[in-house]
């Protein structure tokens, strides 16, 4: 008999939580799970995808922070569902839904943190840790989450680190100067490349800067950020109050991400907290080498002086001392590649994610 599986999140957006989730429901085998998704706050970009593989996607639609009747609502789909499973995602989904599955009579309750939430306040760790006495156990990405939440009094003994997965990359035949052609940037510099959404997290304005230290160094270099978000307008000015629109562009959302990565000479993340960043992994995928700030997400993935380098956060100037040092031996940079390559192949593939969270589903001891 197939165990029945519900995967609850907010929303399907191109975030790192949602293409995860996204891909287990797609991967688990058809044979031996019946996976059913439900969208607690809004749909979104990635649901498509689901749909066409299969999947069923419910809408709760809850309106805003507290809505009773959003609650209510999960609460019915969950009894009619009868799930064997419910997996919980990220703190909205994680608190209404594991309350909603335990009044509906879920037997086995499961959550999912993914990462390092220094924005919760002690009235949220006071629901997790409520929540956590009736909770069989907590997915997670990185050990650094695990040391986050457990030093806020959850029990460690319920967290399962289960490393991220990433599909194989898909061939492209892009060459260098139509990459450089999409992202209206002169093919004659260094291409130095970040990929996120645009908001305080990410921590941008360090990058900014860093590409202006670099710039007054070398006259050669173009950073440009992927992505979109409440900070843009915010950036754009302070790109232009700090450095010059050459120096540094900003490309919006894109769907080629995949075909502009390996033109990279290096990728930059600088964020003072993830769990484990998707962005990061495809850029190693593609065999580009990683300057990024030393937090436990980051630290998880980058093996300083081996795939990357890791560098103090906030530091702008070793952000642009690393990655000047990168840009001027091309020998090192193709050895960072290579090891970012080989290390993703062999510890971050979606075949070991999904084989983690069906023993967990099965309760395999």
């Amino acid at each position: 008999m197939k165990i029945k599986v519900a995967l609850i999140i907010p929303t399907m957006d191109r975030g790192g939580a949602e293409k995860q989730l996204c891909l287990l429901a797609e991967y688990l085998p058809a044979d031996q799970f019946d996976v059913h998704v439900i969208l607690l706050t809004r749909d979104g970009p990635l649901t498509e995808r689901l749909r066409a593989a299969g999947v069923s996607v419910t809408l709760i639609g809850k309106r805003f922070k507290v809505d009773p009747t959003a609650l209510f609502r999960l609460r019915k789909v969950l009894k009619k569902l009868k799930p064997d499973v419910v997996h919980t995602w990220i703190f909205a989904a994680n608190s209404f839904g594991r309350v909603a599955a335990r009044s509906a009579g879920v037997k086995r309750i499961i959550a999912s943190e993914r990462c390092v939430d220094p924005w919760k306040t002690e009235a949220h760790f006071t629901i997790d840790r409520q929540l956590a006495k009736f909770t069989e156990a907590i997915t997670t990405n990185s050990n650094g989450v695990v040391d986050f939440y457990a030093s806020h009094g959850i029990p460690r003994r319920l967290f399962r680190v289960i490393p991220n997965g990433i599909e194989p990359r898909r061939p492209t035949n892009l060459d260098r100067a139509e990459v450089f052609e999409r992202l209206n940037t002169d093919p004659s510099r260094k291409l130095i490349l970040a990929v996120g959404r645009l908001w305080p997290q990410k921590r941008y304005r360090d990058l900014i800067w860093a590409a202006e230290l670099l710039g007054t160094t070398r006259e050669d270099i173009s950073f440009v950020i992927i992505g979109d978000g409440p900070q843009r307008g915010e950036l754009l000015r302070f790109r232009d109050s700090v450095t010059k629109p050459d120096r540094v562009r900003f490309a919006g959302s894109r769907d080629d991400v995949n075909a502009l990565l390996p033109h990279a000479d290096v990728f930059w993340i600088a964020s003072e907290y993830e769990g484990q960043s998707n962005s990061v992994i495809e850029a190693m995928q593609a065999g580009v080498p990683v300057v990024a700030s030393d937090i436990p997400g980051n630290r998880d993935l980058v093996v300083d002086g081996e795939t990357g380098s890791l560098v103090p956060l906030g530091d702008t100037a070793a952000f642009a001392r690393q990655t000047n040092v990168l840009l001027d031996e091309p020998k090192r940079r193709k050895e960072f590649g290579a090891a970012g390559i080989q290390r993703i192949a062999t510890e971050f593939t979606i075949e070991a994610m999904v084989a983690h969270h069906a023993k967990l589903y099965r309760d395999e001891k």
